[in-house]
This record gives C-alpha cells, structure tokens and sequence, in this order.
C-alpha cells in the first residue's frame, strides 16, 4: 500500500523527580537546574503522546490496534512511573537524571520492542503545557 499514516496515543501519569549532578557541588547544581534542584524533590502531572507510523494492514485498516498500545503504555510506562520518585523509586533514573529529555528515551527503549518494526515510533513526553520533548527527533 506504502501509505503512511500516524496513529497517535496520549496517557498521562504523575511523578516527582529533582534534576542533579551527583559530581558537581551544591552551588553548580542549583545554578543549572534552579529550583527543579529542590533536595525535597518536585513533581510533575506529565502528558505522554505516542505515535506509530506505518502502512495500514490490509485486514483491519490499523497501523496498530490504538488499544494495544494504550495497553503497552499503561503496563510498560505508567505502571512504572506513575505516582513514583523517579530518582528513588525506579531502576531506570538510579544513575541517569531524569529531565524530560531522558525520560522520553527510557519510555521509548521500554516501548520499541514491542512494537512492529515495521512500524516508526516517536514520544512526546510534555513536563508543562508548555515544556515538551520529543523522541527521535
């Protein structure tokens, strides 16, 4: 057929996180990271959009079946982030600081294989309304 089209999916799941250097000192981190360098942490209500782009397969119509994928991200991602200290709660961010940035890559490496090669993927993951990051570029 070679007709892309996207599909698009969006989920949301709330986490809090503080964004530091372990190899820097205290003056370094908050003059980079500002108040998102809070010891105490802080948290973020994030919207999460998937897209998968491909052929629709001639049985159903589907790029992907958008109910799976709700599934997938539900089970692989906010399962696993929602509600959590990003940086005490889960393996992923134990040594890899959690800005927005790495959060969209760990959610795409947990999403990727389950996914039809065939098939592109990209996260958009928004931190605010009005800050987001997307994954590949």
């Amino acid at each position: 057929m070679n007709k892309k089209v996207a599909v698009f999916r969006r989920e949301t799941f709330n986490a809090a996180h503080r964004l530091n250097n372990p190899d820097w000192d205290e003056a370094t981190n908050y003059r980079v990271f500002g108040k998102c360098n809070n010891p105490h942490y802080h948290g973020h209500n994030y919207e999460l959009e998937v897209k998968v782009t491909g052929d629709p397969a001639a049985d159903t119509g589907f790029v992907m079946d958008l109910k799976v994928l709700s599934d997938l991200i539900k089970k692989l991602v906010v399962e696993r982030f929602d509600h959590k200290n990003l940086n005490l709660d889960t393996q992923e961010f134990k040594n890899l600081n959690p800005t927005a940035e790495n959060i969209a890559i760990v959610i795409y490496d947990l999403l990727r294989p389950h996914i039809d090669g065939k098939n592109s993927i990209q996260v958009r993951l928004y931190e605010t309304p009005r800050n987001f990051v997307e994954y590949p570029a």
